[in-house]
């Protein structure tokens, strides 16, 4: 069942992504901790369909918090830990 896209957390897939093996089924061919999660695996993480997650993924690699690699066929997202301690420090300073 698909729930509505208005309860999915973008924090929440920040955070499953600290830990993608904790949190994601393994891939065939890739190592999640290196490369990161399908859109259909947050897809189906979270309950919608691969365009609802595919918008929030964008979205968050637009802000510069996910990085990209395509192999094979598939792009896979993982954190970008230097971007998102930056945003950090900047939340920190009061902005």
């Amino acid at each position: 069942m698909l729930r509505n896209s208005k309860s999915v957390s973008r924090l929440d897939i920040l955070d499953w992504l600290k830990d993608p093996a904790a949190h994601f089924p393994p891939q065939r061919h890739v190592d999640l901790n290196e490369n990161g999660v399908t859109v259909r695996a947050v897809a189906v993480k979270l309950g919608v369909s691969r365009k609802v997650a595919g918008a929030h993924l964008g979205m968050l690699t637009r802000l510069g918090l996910l990085r990209t690699r395509r192999i094979r066929h598939r792009t896979y997202y993982r954190r970008d830990e230097i971007r998102i301690a930056e945003v950090a420090r900047m939340f920190e300073k009061g902005w």
